[in-house]
Order: structure tokens, then C-alpha cells, then sequence
């Protein structure tokens, strides 16, 4: 079987609320174009908006910064990974019953097959990315 070169896609984005909308739609739109199973696209979906909303909700960063968000599609694998000139790496916390949030990267860790965070090389700001594990090919024919 002759392997496909990565399909990869990238978006930036104001760091914004509405951000997280537009990215989910793009990323629809992509997954359909890459003929994504619905399952995995609407996980993806999801844990996609759950590191958005923390880009805009907690990096530190002025005025103007964007989120870039990318997509890498693989013989065998969706990454996703979220950019923001924040300095501070997440850490998932386990919040109270009470709380109405903080419970984002509980979600990516529980529904990921891998992620991570790390700082980008430049030294300004961090990435956090999760993978899911796509076994039967991207044409779903194995």
C-alpha cells in the first residue's frame, strides 16, 4: 500500500470568542473534504474547541495576538494543535462539582489517544496539541 503524504491545514484567528465558532466550522468543513467518519470529526470538534476557548480565555498576551489552529491528517492519525503567545503551559485541574468550567483538558485527556503541550521554539508562546488515532485510513478502506 503506497502511503499518502500528510494533508495539513492551518488557520489564524483573532483571539476571540467568536473564534472558536469560525474554527469549528472550518474544521467541519475540512473534515468533510478529507471524508473524516463523523465520530471522529465530532471529537475532534470538540476537543479543538475545548483548547480554543483556553487560548482565548487564559494566554496573558496583548491586543491583537492571534490563535493559529492546525490540522495534520495522516494514514493513520488526526493531530490538532492550537497556538497562542501565552508563556504559561496548561495543567488539568479537577474541578469541583460547583464549577461551571475548567473542565477542557479533562475532556482532551480522557477522549485523546495522546496530548501534550509544550513552548514554541521561537520562545514565544506554547502549543498544545492532541491526536486521535485514525486506524482505518483516511478513505476508511484500511
Amino acid at each position: 500500500m503506497q502511503t499518502k503524504l500528510p494533508q495539513d491545514i492551518e488557520w489564524r484567528l483573532p483571539r476571540h470568542a467568536r473564534s472558536v465558532g469560525r474554527a469549528r466550522r472550518l474544521f467541519r468543513e475540512q473534515a468533510a473534504s478529507w471524508a473524516l467518519p463523523e465520530e471522529l470529526t465530532d471529537t475532534a470538534e470538540l476537543l479543538l474547541s475545548e483548547l480554543l476557548t483556553n487560548a482565548y480565555r487564559h494566554a496573558r498576551t496583548p491586543a491583537g495576538r492571534e490563535i493559529w489552529t492546525r490540522a495534520v491528517l495522516t494514514d493513520d492519525r488526526l493531530r490538532i494543535q492550537v497556538t497562542d503567545a501565552g508563556d504559561t503551559l496548561p495543567v488539568p485541574r479537577t474541578p469541583s462539582p460547583e464549577d461551571e468550567s475548567g473542565r477542557g483538558l479533562a475532556l482532551v485527556a480522557l477522549l485523546a489517544d495522546e496530548w501534550g503541550a509544550r513552548e514554541r521554539e521561537t520562545g514565544v508562546g506554547k502549543v498544545v496539541w492532541f491526536e486521535l488515532a485514525h486506524p482505518h485510513g483516511v478513505d476508511g478502506t484500511g
